[in-house]
């Protein structure tokens, strides 16, 4: 028993640093109230900046999705009990932004400036709602077990886990990948976009891209009615006929966010 208690309060700690994280990003590309943001005065020769900063993109790409995979998850599981693995890959993914948010390095020059009030506003309010879309994505698909809750309790309780069902609520009869969408608009919403904001911008849109395509390789492997879903629905971009077809139970919450 003690052990489930180990686990469950380490899956509680991993899910509080997991918000912590997410706060702090939000304050990090929206530049407020961080002693460090994405937009701060250039500190090193524009190339040296750059070079740093695709280097920590790169690294958090990596570990993001490398650990997502089956076959790193059945080796890891060896070292680290089954129920606290969603939990672990949270706390590693947390670490390697903190290590960006440290190490990242502003390399001034400004790509655009929104200088009416009305277009900062407009912008400002898509960020937020880009994060409004994220946090409500979450639950749609579980919040809990995205951030390995749900896995650490059911252990707690003893009993074993079981996956959540295909079901498509609200924006994926839409899109695939609404959690995605929100990210993007999270990402590109910036009244004033300097090089650093553009270059994670784009690295972070070409790692989702990138990212979808490995996921749905393992949803189909999985789940055979994805091939049919991913036919029907579109990936990122809605069409006029979204969500006018039949509709088909066909997306897992748990693969979303296992990039």
């Amino acid at each position: 028993m003690l052990s489930r208690i180990t686990v469950f309060l380490y899956g509680v700690i991993c899910y509080v640093a997991s918000l912590v994280t997410f706060l702090y990003l939000a304050a990090f590309l929206g530049n407020f109230a961080v002693p460090r943001s994405i937009d701060s005065q250039p500190q090193a020769p524009f190339l040296e900046a750059l070079a740093l900063n695709l280097a920590l993109l790169v690294l958090f790409g990596v570990q993001h999705s490398v650990m997502a995979r089956p076959g790193f998850k059945a080796a890891w599981t060896r070292l680290v009990p089954a129920a606290a693995e969603r939990s672990t890959y949270m706390l590693f993914s947390c670490a390697a932004l903190f290590l960006l948010f440290w190490q990242w390095q502003p390399m001034g020059g400004v790509i655009w400036n929104v200088e009416s009030s009305i277009g900062r506003v407009a912008l400002l309010s898509l960020y937020a709602f880009g994060w409004v879309v994220v946090l409500v994505t979450t639950f749609l698909i579980n919040h809990f077990d995205l951030f390995g809750l749900r896995q650490v309790w059911l252990h707690l309780r003893g009993h074993s886990y079981t996956s959540l069902r295909f079901r498509t609520p609200g924006p994926y009869r839409l899109v695939r990948h609404p959690l995605y969408v929100g990210w993007l608009v999270v990402f590109w919403s910036a009244p004033v976009m300097t090089s650093a904001h553009f270059v994670f911008a784009v690295a972070t849109t070409a790692y989702i891209l990138i990212a979808i395509q490995f996921e749905e390789r393992d949803l189909v492997q999985v789940h055979r009615e994805y091939a049919e879903y991913r036919r029907r629905v579109p990936m990122i971009l809605p069409t006029a006929f979204s969500g006018r077809r039949d509709q088909i139970k066909a997306v897992t919450p748990a693969a979303e966010v296992e990039t």
